[in-house]
């Protein structure tokens, strides 16, 4: 008999199939049990009928507990009103094991920091692999976007002797017989010795932030997708970001519109993301947010509540750009209009999910890189390498970096960003 996944049973109407899985919920009602089952692909519900099976098979399924695995033979039948449109008509069930206890995750308020300690079981909760399906269609979309423009995909360190953001939030390891090292904060300063071997690439993997931070938009260990180009100046950079945020709403809506759709998110907001989005300068943001009643100054950093005050003005990401130099990272470009501000822009979700992307054009010249770096208290000799690319044909280039859980949060409606990762480390959390 074939073997099949839930999700493929539409196209086998009115055949006996096999599918493998396991055992979400049952309930009965006399002579018929229900087995809600599910595998991974999706959920189907599996009709046990005494009249139609043998009094062993109806005892199998009567012997189950919630998060029995099972492999389950059956007619596919047509049923609108069923998940999937089908629902299966039992012949043989095959019991693989019946748990000795009972599942845990069994009611509907349960705290969360119990469905945290059994995350490695609250995956298998229906919101949760719909979360899951989600965020592998936006990874694949990442993908694709950058597939699709000839970008390189370059796999930058874990390891790092060279700070990339700021030192106060750094994980900081003894590395053998050289001395300190780092758990990367970005991948950046790598990328951009890429690009200038390759022109355009990107990366995508796990960052590290030493951030005493508790809010719902932080994580220590994330992952981050981030790109550098040769060449592009800060005006390109914008138009790269916009162009991909939209790619992936737009494909993860086409292939997993129905997940979005099961986990209640409205997708009407979602179908509003098309490119150009909104911009506004630093210093439009500090006024719009002075309007607003914020007790803020220029030079001031633009927070969480601010962000979400911001964003609040759109139905669209918004793009705001040219930062006060001192507030960002040592190696973004200064506008030579005015040297004050930075070429570098956050962009912004709408609805409240704050920074999804930070973005800057870089500094090419040695100099003045230099005197960032001393100006930052970093030590200028762990730079080595990447002011030597400044030697050889140096060129304008700039990037960005894009969190993934922050990305999938806005996109899935999250109310925290933990959900958005299979496994959250958090300021309180390293298990499981």
């Amino acid at each position: 008999m074939k073997v099949v996944d839930i999700s493929d049973l539409r196209s086998h109407t009115g055949e006996e199939v096999t599918i493998r899985g396991w055992l979400r919920r049952k309930r009965s009602s006399g002579k018929i049990q229900f087995l809600f089952l599910r595998d991974g692909s999706g959920f189907v519900q599996a009709i046990v009928e005494r009249s139609s099976v043998s009094d062993s098979v109806f005892q199998n399924a009567n012997n189950l507990k919630m998060e029995s695995s099972v492999v389950v033979n059956g007619v596919v039948k047509v049923e609108e009103r069923a998940p999937g449109g089908v629902e299966l008509l039992v012949t043989d069930i095959e019991v693989v094991q019946i748990p000795e206890k009972d599942f845990p995750i069994n009611k509907p308020d349960h705290s969360i920091d119990f469905l945290m300690d059994n995350r490695h079981l609250w995956l298998r909760t229906q919101r949760q692999t719909h979360i899951l399906k989600i965020r592998h269609e936006i990874i694949k979309a990442v993908r694709e976007f950058y597939n699709d423009r000839d970008f390189i995909l370059v796999d930058t360190p874990i390891f790092t002797g060279s700070i990339g953001e700021s030192a106060g939030n750094t994980f900081e390891i003894d590395y053998f017989d050289y001395g300190k090292a780092y758990l990367a904060q970005t991948g950046q300063l790598y990328l951009e010795a890429a690009a200038m071997a390759l022109g355009k690439v990107y990366n995508l993997g796990p960052t590290f932030r030493a951030e005493k931070s508790k809010t719902r938009r932080h994580l220590i260990e994330f992952w981050m997708n981030e790109a550098e180009v040769a060449y592009y100046r800060h005006e390109d950079n914008i138009k790269l970001q916009e162009d991909l945020v939209s790619y992936i709403v737009h494909k993860t809506l086409e292939r997993a519109g129905d997940d979005i759709l099961a986990i209640g998110r409205d997708i009407d907001k979602l179908k509003k993301i098309e490119t150009p989005f909104p911009r506004m300068t630093y210093d439009e943001a500090i006024k719009l947010l002075q309007k607003k009643g914020f007790t803020i100054t220029w030079g001031d950093d633009i927070g969480a509540d601010e962000e979400t005050a911001v964003a609040s003005e759109f139905d669209k990401p918004v793009v705001v750009e040219k930062y006060p130099k001192m507030m960002k990272a040592f190696y973004m470009q200064p506008d030579p209009e005015r040297p004050e501000v930075v070429l570098c822009d956050d962009m912004l979700a709408p609805e409240g999910y704050g920074e999804i992307i930070g973005a800057s054009e870089r500094i090419y010249e040695r100099e003045l890189l230099i005197d960032r770096i001393k100006e930052y208290g970093l030590d200028v000799s762990s730079y080595d390498w990447y002011l030597e690319l400044r030697d050889y044909g140096t060129v304008p280039h700039s990037g960005f970096g894009m969190g993934i859980e922050r990305v999938v949060a806005w996109i899935a409606g999250l109310e925290h960003i933990r959900e958005a990762i299979p496994f959250a480390r958090t300021l309180y959390r390293i298990h499981p």
